[in-house]
């Protein structure tokens, strides 16, 4: 039985502006994109993405990458001291389990958070 509620349908890929994009539509269906749901992997498309946009002469997001805004902003709110050599996705995994939560779900809780101090920092920088 479904709520009646019609939910979202990821979009062509054509039609994704940015690497938050195309995170909205592997939210939406996880499984099309992410083996076994895995944050590895996800992190592994991820640099993929980095590595096309590099190649193409696209301006890259670095959000994701191993030292970038994420990890940075990942490492207080995980309460680690130091930046982890693993990565944010090990950590997220670890996380994850240590919480009995599906990893990928905490990674889109994560990922709201940081869009969301994000937002806040600009908004602030701005007045």
């Amino acid at each position: 039985m479904t709520s009646g509620r019609k939910l979202p349908k990821p979009r062509p890929l054509d039609e994704l502006d940015s690497v938050h994009d195309f995170l909205d539509d592997v939210r939406l269906r996880p499984s099309m994109y992410v083996r076994g749901r895995s944050v590895l992997d996800l992190q592994s498309i991820l640099f993929g993405y980095s590595v096309a946009c590099e190649i193409h002469g696209v301006p890259a997001m670095t959000d994701f990458v191993h030292t970038g805004p994420f990890s940075e902003w990942l490492w207080p709110r995980l309460d680690m001291q130091y930046p982890s050599s693993l990565g944010w996705a090990v950590e997220i995994e670890r996380a994850a389990e240590a919480a009995d939560i599906a990893p990928l779900d905490m990674f889109f809780d994560l990922l709201d958070e940081f869009r969301l101090a994000r937002h806040e920092g600009t908004q602030q920088a701005t007045r």
